[in-house]
């Protein structure tokens, strides 16, 4: 599975470790910030995303992209394209930090 994020992806199942190294291509979702106000003269934006480059043609190969790229697709990729689960069942290190995820999602 081609692995469209700027980091290797480690997935644990069981006593196994798959690794999907970052391929060098990234897919990513266009972001448009809106500012709609201040608080204590901090900006408070809104974002709308827009298209998402950067990953295969639906019906072409799997593919591994951040979570907020996933977001962006539409379900016609639904069993291609997979972000990794960071949720409550990832493997995190005692600084909180994520070691390896134990499934994947889709749309």
């Amino acid at each position: 599975m081609k692995n469209l994020t700027p980091h290797d992806i480690v997935v644990s199942v069981g006593n196994t470790e798959h690794v999907f190294v970052k391929s060098g291509e990234v897919a990513r979702v266009s972001v448009t910030d809106v500012v709609i106000g201040h608080e204590d003269g901090i900006e408070i934006v809104v974002s709308n995303f827009g298209d998402v480059v950067g990953v295969p043609e639906v019906g072409g190969e799997k593919f591994l992209v951040s979570a907020m790229v996933l977001g962006a697709l539409g379900v016609e990729y639904r069993g291609q394209a997979f972000a990794p689960d960071t949720g409550s069942t990832a493997i995190r290190n005692d600084m909180g930090h994520i070691k390896a995820v134990t499934r994947l999602k889709t749309v």
